[in-house]
Protein backbone atom coordinates (compact mmCIF):
# COMPACT_ATOMS: atom_id res chain seq x y z
CA UNK A 1 0.00 0.00 0.00
CA UNK A 2 3.42 2.45 0.48
CA UNK A 3 3.94 2.93 -3.63
CA UNK A 4 0.09 3.35 -4.12
CA UNK A 5 0.15 6.06 -1.32
CA UNK A 6 3.00 7.55 -2.74
CA UNK A 7 1.84 7.60 -6.23
CA UNK A 8 -1.86 8.53 -5.03
CA UNK A 9 0.04 11.51 -3.15
CA UNK A 10 2.35 12.51 -6.36
CA UNK A 11 -0.83 12.79 -8.66
CA UNK A 12 -2.89 14.67 -6.69
CA UNK A 13 -0.38 17.51 -5.53
CA UNK A 14 0.51 18.11 -9.55
CA UNK A 15 -3.46 18.08 -10.54
CA UNK A 16 -4.85 20.19 -7.41
CA UNK A 17 -2.24 22.85 -8.66
CA UNK A 18 -3.30 22.72 -12.02
CA UNK A 19 -6.92 22.97 -11.42
CA UNK A 20 -6.66 25.61 -9.00
CA UNK A 21 -5.18 27.93 -11.66
CA UNK A 22 -7.35 26.84 -14.21
CA UNK A 23 -10.77 27.74 -11.90
CA UNK A 24 -9.01 31.12 -10.85
CA UNK A 25 -8.43 31.68 -14.86
CA UNK A 26 -11.81 30.27 -16.09
CA UNK A 27 -13.95 31.75 -12.98
CA UNK A 28 -15.81 28.38 -12.43
CA UNK A 29 -16.72 27.95 -9.09
CA UNK A 30 -17.07 24.25 -9.35
CA UNK A 31 -13.54 23.62 -10.74
CA UNK A 32 -12.28 25.72 -7.83
CA UNK A 33 -14.12 23.68 -5.42
CA UNK A 34 -13.39 20.63 -6.72
CA UNK A 35 -9.44 22.34 -6.79
CA UNK A 36 -10.39 22.22 -2.81
CA UNK A 37 -11.73 18.87 -2.25
CA UNK A 38 -8.54 18.06 -3.94
CA UNK A 39 -6.49 19.62 -1.48
CA UNK A 40 -8.40 18.25 1.62
CA UNK A 41 -8.19 14.59 -0.23
CA UNK A 42 -4.23 14.62 -0.58
CA UNK A 43 -4.27 15.83 3.32
CA UNK A 44 -6.12 12.75 4.07
CA UNK A 45 -3.79 10.25 1.49
CA UNK A 46 -1.07 11.45 3.40
CA UNK A 47 -2.72 10.82 7.18
CA UNK A 48 -3.48 7.25 6.19
CA UNK A 49 -0.72 6.61 4.30
CA UNK A 50 1.19 8.16 7.57
CA UNK A 51 -1.43 5.99 9.84
CA UNK A 52 -0.59 2.87 7.72
CA UNK A 53 3.08 3.25 8.38
CA UNK A 54 2.68 3.79 12.48
CA UNK A 55 0.15 0.32 12.30
CA UNK A 56 3.62 -1.74 11.65
CA UNK A 57 5.50 -0.06 14.60
CA UNK A 58 6.23 -2.82 17.16
CA UNK A 59 4.32 -2.54 20.61
CA UNK A 60 7.26 -0.57 23.05
CA UNK A 61 7.00 0.49 26.58
CA UNK A 62 3.03 1.50 27.67
CA UNK A 63 2.06 1.16 23.93
CA UNK A 64 1.41 -2.47 24.16
CA UNK A 65 -0.88 -2.55 21.25
CA UNK A 66 2.19 -0.59 19.57
CA UNK A 67 0.39 2.20 17.04
CA UNK A 68 -2.46 -0.16 15.04
CA UNK A 69 -5.22 2.40 16.71
CA UNK A 70 -3.69 5.03 14.35
CA UNK A 71 -5.51 3.85 10.91
CA UNK A 72 -8.67 3.69 12.71
CA UNK A 73 -8.32 7.55 13.97
CA UNK A 74 -6.90 8.40 10.15
CA UNK A 75 -10.00 6.98 9.08
CA UNK A 76 -12.12 9.13 11.24
CA UNK A 77 -10.12 12.08 10.30
CA UNK A 78 -10.54 11.79 6.79
CA UNK A 79 -14.07 11.74 7.46
CA UNK A 80 -14.57 14.76 8.90
CA UNK A 81 -12.12 16.55 6.72
CA UNK A 82 -14.09 15.75 3.61
CA UNK A 83 -17.21 17.16 5.83
CA UNK A 84 -15.69 20.29 6.94
CA UNK A 85 -14.20 20.50 3.23
CA UNK A 86 -17.87 20.28 1.53
CA UNK A 87 -19.34 22.53 4.05
CA UNK A 88 -17.15 25.60 2.64
CA UNK A 89 -18.13 24.25 -0.93
CA UNK A 90 -21.83 24.91 -0.20
CA UNK A 91 -21.24 27.93 1.68
CA UNK A 92 -19.39 29.37 -1.34
CA UNK A 93 -21.85 27.88 -4.21
CA UNK A 94 -24.79 29.80 -1.87
CA UNK A 95 -23.31 32.85 -2.63
CA UNK A 96 -22.70 32.35 -6.08
CA UNK A 97 -26.28 31.44 -6.58
CA UNK A 98 -27.31 35.20 -5.69
CA UNK A 99 -24.50 36.71 -7.63
CA UNK A 100 -23.49 34.52 -10.74
CA UNK A 101 -20.48 34.88 -12.95
CA UNK A 102 -19.30 34.01 -16.47
CA UNK A 103 -17.40 30.84 -16.85
CA UNK A 104 -14.59 29.81 -19.37
CA UNK A 105 -16.39 26.58 -20.14
CA UNK A 106 -13.66 24.99 -22.95
CA UNK A 107 -10.96 25.16 -20.27
CA UNK A 108 -13.11 23.80 -17.60
CA UNK A 109 -14.29 20.83 -19.78
CA UNK A 110 -10.39 19.80 -20.71
CA UNK A 111 -9.28 20.21 -16.54
CA UNK A 112 -11.68 18.69 -15.57
CA UNK A 113 -11.81 16.15 -17.44
CA UNK A 114 -8.37 15.64 -16.57
CA UNK A 115 -9.24 15.21 -13.04
CA UNK A 116 -11.22 12.01 -14.05
CA UNK A 117 -8.75 10.35 -15.53
CA UNK A 118 -6.15 10.99 -12.33
CA UNK A 119 -9.10 10.67 -9.80
CA UNK A 120 -10.08 7.17 -11.37
CA UNK A 121 -6.72 6.09 -11.53
CA UNK A 122 -5.52 6.68 -8.21
CA UNK A 123 -9.02 5.11 -6.94
CA UNK A 124 -7.96 1.99 -8.52
CA UNK A 125 -4.60 2.02 -6.60
CA UNK A 126 -6.72 1.54 -3.43
CA UNK A 127 -9.85 -0.94 -4.73
CA UNK A 128 -8.40 -4.08 -3.50
CA UNK A 129 -7.53 -3.05 -0.21
CA UNK A 130 -10.22 -1.38 0.37
CA UNK A 131 -12.63 -4.40 1.25
CA UNK A 132 -10.80 -5.05 4.43
CA UNK A 133 -9.35 -2.15 5.49
CA UNK A 134 -11.09 0.86 6.58
CA UNK A 135 -8.07 3.08 7.10
CA UNK A 136 -7.72 2.00 2.99
CA UNK A 137 -11.27 2.43 2.14
CA UNK A 138 -11.47 5.74 3.49
CA UNK A 139 -8.83 7.05 0.76
CA UNK A 140 -10.66 4.91 -2.20
CA UNK A 141 -13.73 6.60 -1.12
CA UNK A 142 -12.14 10.09 -0.97
CA UNK A 143 -10.42 9.11 -4.85
CA UNK A 144 -13.93 7.70 -6.21
CA UNK A 145 -15.96 10.66 -4.75
CA UNK A 146 -13.38 13.04 -6.50
CA UNK A 147 -14.15 11.00 -10.01
CA UNK A 148 -17.06 11.58 -9.69
CA UNK A 149 -16.90 15.50 -8.84
CA UNK A 150 -15.00 16.38 -11.79
CA UNK A 151 -16.96 14.15 -14.11
CA UNK A 152 -20.29 16.20 -13.21
CA UNK A 153 -18.30 19.49 -13.53
CA UNK A 154 -17.64 18.02 -17.00
CA UNK A 155 -20.92 17.49 -17.72
CA UNK A 156 -22.34 20.60 -15.98
CA UNK A 157 -19.48 22.72 -18.05
CA UNK A 158 -20.74 20.88 -21.24
CA UNK A 159 -24.01 21.87 -20.78
CA UNK A 160 -23.55 25.33 -20.02
CA UNK A 161 -21.28 25.70 -23.43
CA UNK A 162 -24.29 24.47 -25.54
CA UNK A 163 -26.61 26.29 -24.03
CA UNK A 164 -24.73 29.84 -23.60
CA UNK A 165 -25.39 30.85 -20.41
CA UNK A 166 -26.98 29.18 -17.63
CA UNK A 167 -24.57 30.64 -15.29
CA UNK A 168 -26.46 29.06 -12.30
CA UNK A 169 -25.74 25.69 -13.13
CA UNK A 170 -22.10 26.21 -11.87
CA UNK A 171 -23.07 26.63 -7.95
CA UNK A 172 -26.18 23.97 -8.42
CA UNK A 173 -23.85 21.59 -9.84
CA UNK A 174 -21.38 22.30 -6.99
CA UNK A 175 -24.10 21.62 -4.36
CA UNK A 176 -25.67 18.28 -5.71
CA UNK A 177 -21.75 17.23 -5.62
CA UNK A 178 -21.85 18.74 -1.99
CA UNK A 179 -25.26 16.37 -1.39
CA UNK A 180 -23.46 13.12 -2.86
CA UNK A 181 -19.89 13.63 -1.46
CA UNK A 182 -22.08 13.89 2.05
CA UNK A 183 -24.17 10.96 1.66
CA UNK A 184 -21.12 8.48 0.72
CA UNK A 185 -19.05 9.76 3.70
CA UNK A 186 -21.59 9.13 6.74
CA UNK A 187 -20.94 5.48 6.48
CA UNK A 188 -17.15 6.11 6.98
CA UNK A 189 -17.67 8.37 9.66
CA UNK A 190 -20.38 5.85 11.25
CA UNK A 191 -18.04 3.13 11.14
CA UNK A 192 -15.08 5.05 12.45
CA UNK A 193 -16.50 6.43 15.04
CA UNK A 194 -17.78 2.58 16.04
CA UNK A 195 -14.21 1.34 15.61
CA UNK A 196 -12.20 4.53 17.58
CA UNK A 197 -15.41 3.80 20.28
CA UNK A 198 -14.38 0.02 20.73
CA UNK A 199 -17.43 -0.98 18.80
CA UNK A 200 -17.15 -4.72 16.98
CA UNK A 201 -16.55 -4.68 13.81
CA UNK A 202 -19.21 -4.16 11.17
CA UNK A 203 -18.82 -7.53 9.88
CA UNK A 204 -18.16 -9.51 13.11
CA UNK A 205 -21.83 -10.74 14.48
CA UNK A 206 -21.30 -10.61 17.95
CA UNK A 207 -24.50 -12.89 18.84
CA UNK A 208 -22.96 -15.68 16.50
CA UNK A 209 -19.68 -15.15 18.00
CA UNK A 210 -21.08 -15.86 21.35
CA UNK A 211 -23.36 -18.99 20.20
CA UNK A 212 -20.39 -20.44 18.84
CA UNK A 213 -17.92 -20.46 21.60
CA UNK A 214 -20.97 -21.63 23.83
CA UNK A 215 -20.86 -24.56 21.53
CA UNK A 216 -17.87 -25.29 21.89
CA UNK A 217 -17.32 -29.30 23.51
CA UNK A 218 -17.67 -28.76 27.10
CA UNK A 219 -18.40 -25.17 27.73
CA UNK A 220 -21.76 -24.72 29.93
CA UNK A 221 -21.27 -20.44 30.24
CA UNK A 222 -19.78 -18.21 28.22
CA UNK A 223 -19.93 -14.19 29.92
CA UNK A 224 -17.37 -11.05 29.70
CA UNK A 225 -17.10 -11.25 26.04
CA UNK A 226 -15.53 -8.28 24.13
CA UNK A 227 -15.16 -7.72 20.77
CA UNK A 228 -12.72 -4.71 19.53
CA UNK A 229 -10.84 -3.30 16.67
CA UNK A 230 -7.22 -3.10 17.16
CA UNK A 231 -6.79 -1.23 14.21
CA UNK A 232 -8.83 -1.07 10.84
CA UNK A 233 -7.87 -4.63 9.76
CA UNK A 234 -7.16 -6.88 12.72
CA UNK A 235 -10.10 -7.49 15.49
CA UNK A 236 -9.23 -8.79 19.21
CA UNK A 237 -11.43 -10.65 21.70
CA UNK A 238 -11.35 -11.67 25.36
CA UNK A 239 -13.81 -13.96 26.70
CA UNK A 240 -14.63 -16.35 29.87
CA UNK A 241 -15.87 -19.42 29.39
CA UNK A 242 -17.04 -21.79 31.92
CA UNK A 243 -15.86 -25.70 31.35
CA UNK A 244 -15.87 -27.82 34.31
CA UNK A 245 -14.26 -30.61 32.76
CA UNK A 246 -10.96 -28.49 31.19
CA UNK A 247 -8.38 -31.64 31.06
CA UNK A 248 -7.83 -30.85 27.64
CA UNK A 249 -7.35 -26.99 28.56
CA UNK A 250 -4.22 -26.04 26.04
CA UNK A 251 -5.98 -28.27 23.01
CA UNK A 252 -9.07 -26.70 23.89
CA UNK A 253 -7.59 -22.93 23.87
CA UNK A 254 -5.69 -23.75 20.28
CA UNK A 255 -9.66 -25.56 18.95
CA UNK A 256 -10.99 -21.73 20.16
CA UNK A 257 -8.54 -19.84 18.75
CA UNK A 258 -8.08 -21.15 15.53
CA UNK A 259 -11.64 -21.23 15.04
CA UNK A 260 -12.47 -17.85 15.89
CA UNK A 261 -9.74 -16.82 13.63
CA UNK A 262 -11.18 -18.83 10.75
CA UNK A 263 -14.67 -18.03 10.67
CA UNK A 264 -14.63 -14.31 12.34
CA UNK A 265 -11.38 -13.34 11.06
CA UNK A 266 -10.60 -12.68 14.74
CA UNK A 267 -7.10 -12.93 15.02
CA UNK A 268 -5.87 -11.90 18.63
CA UNK A 269 -8.45 -13.98 21.00
CA UNK A 270 -7.58 -14.35 24.50
CA UNK A 271 -9.74 -17.02 26.53
CA UNK A 272 -9.99 -17.16 30.40
CA UNK A 273 -11.87 -20.54 31.32
CA UNK A 274 -13.20 -20.89 34.68
CA UNK A 275 -14.00 -24.28 36.06
CA UNK A 276 -16.62 -23.09 38.29
CA UNK A 277 -19.85 -21.39 37.83
CA UNK A 278 -20.63 -18.38 35.91
CA UNK A 279 -21.65 -16.56 39.31
CA UNK A 280 -18.18 -17.12 40.92
CA UNK A 281 -16.90 -14.57 38.19
CA UNK A 282 -17.42 -10.91 39.86
CA UNK A 283 -17.65 -10.18 35.26
CA UNK A 284 -20.16 -12.44 34.79
CA UNK A 285 -22.74 -10.00 34.84
CA UNK A 286 -23.95 -8.67 31.68
CA UNK A 287 -24.00 -4.81 33.32
CA UNK A 288 -20.52 -5.49 33.94
CA UNK A 289 -17.59 -4.39 32.09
Amino acid sequence: MGKAFAMGVALNIAFVAAEAAAGLWSGSLALLADAGHNLSDVLALILAWGASVLARRAPAGRRTYGLRKGTILASLANAVLLLLAVGAIASESIRRLAEPSPVHTTLVIWTAGLGVVINTATALLFLRGSHGDLNVRGAFLHMAADAGVSLAVVVGAGVMALTGGLLWLDPILSLVIVAVIVLGTLGLLRDSFDLAMDAAPREVDVAKVRDWIAGLPGVTGVHDLHIWAMSTTETALTVHVVRPDNTDGDAFLHQACEGLAERFNIGHATVQVETRAEHHCKLAPAEVV
